[in-house]
């Protein structure tokens, strides 16, 4: 059994400086970077594990810097750079997946440094927006696609993505995606085909997503991903879904619900085994400031293949303990109790 600490300092510090955002859009590229704004993030982080099968505790202590630049609007165009850079801080006790101390658990926060973002958005289509370069992709609850913001190197994908709302309440997103960031740094030296660990994935995939909230008392949104691997050609594969949410009042007290089903089959050059089906059912209410949701999620697995989830924020769901960031073949089934309070509630 893996046990986990975990104690995040949070932000020290977002929007290092603000500069006053003119009224109108920038008439030169010199005024686009004079309205333009600086941010910048520091985040310690400590992680503690006891691990069953090491004979060592991890005692990671790590900090995450981000400095990022955003210009201002220029003819509907903004250009967005933002550096990143991953600590330790004293000593490395713990296998962070690339200094060789594999009698330690694995913490995988390497230290790196690289270029988290750089892009350029064009915003001059009406109610669109399009993106080309290493930008961050989130869509829904990230369960399938995310940034993994539990870890300290934030996965960012190299892609050109639309963002558009051509009606009221209907939000249509698509990416094609050409290489994926890992959160291990573009410094590691793993080979994707042969393990885990590694610093990207070369792909050519199509992330579709759409959502429409113009009920009363349900959000549906659709999804279709696929995901072609350059390199790993076998794991290509298709993933199509659907999801209705809503919280409608009942007498005044609020119904919370989620039910979520996917499939999972090959795609291009992807093994024929791949074949898996994905369940997500949830059920709350709030009383107060409180709300209380019970849930089960099931990915599917038939003992030679298990549902897949490569570009999701795994942490967020089975990956707390790090145990379940790959899917066992014979599947996984996770029924849970989520109490949460205050503004995060919901």
């Amino acid at each position: 059994m893996k046990k986990m600490f975990r104690a995040t300092a949070g932000l020290l510090a977002t929007t290092f400086a603000s500069l006053p955002a003119a009224v109108n859009a920038a008439e030169t590229l010199t005024e686009a970077v004079q309205q333009g704004t600086t941010s910048l993030q520091i985040r310690p982080r400590f992680e503690y594990v006891d691990q069953d099968g090491r004979n060592k505790e991890a005692n990671a202590l790590t900090t995450r810097t981000q400095l990022g630049l955003t210009s201002g609007d220029f003819h509907h165009f903004k250009a967005t750079l933002e550096f990143e850079s991953v600590n330790a801080i004293g000593d490395d006790n713990y296998n962070n997946t690339r200094n060789g101390k594999t009698g330690y658990p694995v913490v995988a926060d390497p230290a790196d440094s690289e270029i988290n973002q750089i892009n350029i958005s064009y915003s001059g289509f009406s109610h669109t927006t399009v993106t080309f370069g290493r930008q961050l992709i989130a869509y829904d609850n990230q369960r399938f696609i995310g940034t993994v913001g539990w870890r300290q190197n934030e996965v960012s994908m190299d892609a050109f993505s639309i963002d558009s709302q051509p009606l009221e309440n209907l939000a249509l997103h698509y990416a094609y995606v050409d290489n994926v960031n890992r959160l291990f740094g573009n410094s590691h030296p793993g080979d994707c085909n042969t393990g885990a660990a590694c610093a990207e994935f070369d792909m050519s995939s199509h992330l579709l997503n759409a959502s429409y909230t113009g009920l009363a008392f349900m959000k549906v949104t659709g999804y279709g991903y696929f995901l072609e691997f350059d390199d790993l050609e076998a794991r290509s594969s298709q993933t199509l879904g659907i999801q209705l949410s809503g919280a409608p009042k009942v007498s005044d007290i609020p119904l919370i619900y989620h039910v979520e089903y996917a499939t999972q089959s090959d795609y291009a050059d992807g093994s024929d085994i791949i074949d898996a089906t994905y369940t997500s059912l949830a059920l709350g209410t709030e009383v107060g400031a409180t709300m209380v949701k019970l849930g089960q999620e099931t990915l599917g697995g038939d003992g030679r293949y298990g549902f897949g989830t490569p570009l999701a924020t795994v942490h967020a769901f089975n990956g707390w303990a790090d145990m379940f960031l790959t899917t066992p073949v014979t599947g996984l089934v996770d029924t849970y109790l989520q109490l949460a309070s205050g503004p995060c509630g919901k």
